[in-house]
């Protein structure tokens, strides 16, 4: 496959002369699987792709464009009968319309926290629209210095987080931006993680994510908030299979397995790993997961604790320590 730049939605001339994605490099990239992909083809009429000298499918950018967008809003919870056939254009009012699986606006907030957040997501935002990498990664360990990695956390990279998924979602952002701000974000709070004296008390924490989920800024925010409570915690990084999840919890005798879910992940996946995983591990090792999946405000199963935000960590790490006697 030829490597280009993304071409943006407003720019469809430039993406239809890019036919040249094979299924497999589309069903990597967007998360929609094969099956699926020739599924909504003979169903919806899209994609519509065309064929190579050999007869394979071959997608042109805009149809990948268009893939990610509606893999986007049924992960917001859309059926596909109602989106794969629309146009680009509806598609994006209804990426961008209000509803009850987005979260809040930050700008409808009086609240004065959120307003200087408001101020200091613009200032960073802007360095990586302009490409500033570098000056990011200044400003933003700056901060932590000054203002330590909770407040950090809170008033700067989760609404920055939240801001950078929406200007991606309304092709405002490319994928290599999201990226580049991504590996910033997990360089200045990895060097500020280690930075933490390590006291090693208990609950011990296993982290990472199940297969399905590739995102791993969630994991790392929490890892930052578990530092700061003093806990012990190994991280797997991302897409580890569930049975090495539990061998790993199991043989080094974890007191809690934390894992992360972004909007990305098929919620009927969240709820059934959840309680597979649930299953499989030792009653006495609990479950902690968090992040911005909507299938983590229902009830999941017992001895699986979903947290709704950062603050939560403090209060479950308190809660767990006394139940088993532990003094912080």
């Amino acid at each position: 496959m030829n490597i280009t730049e993304p071409t943006r939605f407003n720019d469809p001339n430039a993406a239809a002369t890019a036919a040249n994605w094979n299924i497999t490099s589309v069903e990597r990239d967007t998360g929609v699987s094969k099956d699926t992909l020739r599924m909504w083809e003979r169903r919806y009429g899209f994609p519509a792709p065309k064929r190579d000298t050999v007869g394979e499918r071959v997608y042109s950018l805009a149809q990948v464009e268009k893939l990610r967008l509606v893999k986007r809003l049924l992960d917001l919870g859309h059926r596909p009968g109602k989106i794969v056939a629309l146009d680009i254009t509806a598609l994006h009012a209804l990426s961008t319309a209000p509803g009850k699986n987005h979260k809040t606006d930050l700008k409808n907030s009086h609240d004065p926290i959120h307003g200087a957040s408001l101020a200091l997501t613009a200032t960073f935002m802007a360095l990586i629209k302009t490409h500033q990498i570098e000056a990011f990664r200044r400003s933003l360990s700056t901060h932590i210095a000054k203002h330590g990695i909770a407040a950090t956390l809170k008033d700067i990279v989760a609404p920055l987080t939240y801001e950078i998924g929406e200007a991606w979602r309304a092709g405002d952002l490319q994928i290599y931006e999201e990226h580049l701000f991504t590996e910033s974000l997990h360089v200045v709070l990895r060097s500020a993680i280690n930075s933490v004296p390590r006291t090693g008390k208990a609950p011990k924490i296993l982290l990472t994510t199940f297969p399905q989920e590739p995102h791993g800024l969630g994991l790392l925010m929490a890892e930052s908030m578990f530092a700061l409570e003093g806990c012990a915690t190994l991280s797997l990084g991302v897409q580890t299979p569930m049975w090495d999840i539990v061998q790993a919890a199991t043989r080094q005798k974890m007191d809690v397995v934390a894992l992360s879910f972004s909007i990305a992940m098929n919620r009927q996946q969240v709820q059934d790993g959840l309680r597979e995983l649930r299953h499989q591990l030792p009653p006495n090792i609990e479950i902690w997961a968090g992040g911005s999946s909507a299938a983590l405000n229902r009830r999941i199963a017992d001895g699986v604790v979903c947290t709704q935000g950062l603050d939560d960590i403090g209060i479950e790490v308190k809660r767990w320590r006394a139940l088993h006697g532990v003094v912080a």
